[in-house]
């Protein structure tokens, strides 16, 4: 990052996020328009990483776009191995539940 001035505002409200002040996704539209509008900003060519790791460091996961979680989380497949089998859960243990509740309608 070669902008002093976006150094300096990005550490304030990063603070402001911590201080529960300001939102995450606030901050970094408010980094976006700065880098739109600067002429410093448009001629880093490192810049755009930058932004995306600290874009990533600052949004929750959940303020992500869907579409881009689903292509950074690749679910993995469990695959069993031959002849392996998955157990059933039958209902055992089940009794002891249904004493525990009969227990707490008594009181």
């Amino acid at each position: 990052m070669q902008c002093n001035h976006l150094i300096r505002l990005m550490k304030d409200w990063y603070l402001h996020v911590k201080e529960e002040t300001m939102a995450p996704a606030r901050m970094m539209q408010f980094a976006d328009r700065h880098i739109v509008q600067c002429d410093v900003c448009r001629q880093d060519a490192a810049l755009a990483e930058e932004i995306e790791k600290i874009r990533d460091f600052v949004l929750p996961e959940s303020k992500i776009p869907k579409s881009e979680r689903d292509e950074e989380e690749a679910t993995p497949e469990i695959s069993l191995d031959e002849g392996e089998e998955v157990e059933a859960v039958d209902g055992e243990g089940d009794e002891e539940f249904d004493d525990d509740f009969e227990e707490d309608d008594e009181v």
